[in-house]
Order: C-alpha cells, then sequence, then structure tokens
C-alpha cells in the first residue's frame, strides 16, 4: 500500500459526494486488497461522522448570522428535509436503512444531517450511521468486484 494512494482514498472516501461509493472502487484500482479497501474507505467515511453530528448546531448558529452562509445552511437543510422519510418512519433503524444503500445522497454525510434535523442523539446516531457505512461498503465491494470480473472476463 502506497501512502500517497492510501491518503487519496480517505479523501475520496471522506468526502460528502464521493464517500466510500467512490473510494472503494479507487481503492481497489490502485491495487489494495479487498478487506484493506473495505477497512481503509469505511474507517475513512466514518472519520466525519462526529464532528459532523457533534458541530452542525453550532455551525448553524454561526452561519445563520450572515445571510449569504444563512441561504447555504438552509439549502441543505431543505435537501436533508425531503430524505428524511425513512428516518422519521423507522427511527434509528431507518438511519441505518438509509445510510446502507449506495445510491446518491443517501450517505453517512446526509444521514448526519437527517439526525440533526430529527434531533436525534448524537452517539447513538453515529452507531446506527456506522451499521449503514458496513452495510453499504459490503454492497459497494460486492459490485466493485463484480463490475472488475466482468471487465476482465470482457477483455
Amino acid at each position: 500500500m502506497d501512502l500517497h494512494d492510501m491518503l487519496k482514498v480517505f479523501i475520496v472516501s471522506a468526502m460528502p459526494l464521493s464517500e466510500l461509493r467512490g473510494g472503494l472502487p479507487l481503492a481497489l484500482h490502485y491495487g489494495f486488497s479487498p478487506l484493506e479497501a473495505y477497512v481503509l474507505c469505511v474507517l475513512s467515511n466514518a472519520f466525519p461522522v462526529p464532528f459532523i453530528l457533534m458541530l452542525l448546531g453550532k455551525v448553524e448558529k454561526i452561519m445563520g448570522r450572515y445571510e449569504t452562509t444563512s441561504k447555504i445552511f438552509n439549502f441543505f437543510l431543505r435537501r436533508g428535509e425531503k430524505k428524511k422519510d425513512v428516518v422519521e418512519r423507522y427511527g434509528y433503524a431507518g438511519l441505518t436503512l438509509f445510510v446502507a444503500i449506495p445510491l446518491p445522497v443517501t450517505g453517512a454525510w446526509t444521514g448526519s444531517l437527517i439526525a440533526f434535523i430529527l434531533g436525534l442523539k448524537p452517539l447513538k446516531s453515529f452507531a446506527y450511521i456506522f451499521i449503514g457505512i458496513l452495510i453499504a461498503g459490503v454492497v459497494v465491494l460486492a459490485l466493485s468486484m463484480g463490475v472488475i470480473s466482468i471487465a476482465y472476463g470482457i477483455w
């Protein structure tokens, strides 16, 4: 494992839009074993979650002071509001399901935002989000390995 490649995978897996959905295929591309890729991407994806859950209230207060930043923050809140139905219906288990489904805008970042919007407990939310990350990692790894196998079979 090259340290630079690890750092790239960490950054991609920790970022809001790509998360481990982008990090796992990248890690496999760099030659990481499936286990190495899975562990690195799951931990990287989970890394920002406690900070998001603990600091979002403070960020809201700071950004709410200024019109421009308030509009930006409210934009993200509205996006989270649109996605909160499954979590509202099923509670913490819904949070796990929401994060576990590897589709755009259903990852740990949005799950953390929804937990904040619904006023869920941060520590308990982190545990359920982490379980969702673990499940999403298995799904994305299986899909990535399948695509790689098919690609090698074609070429």
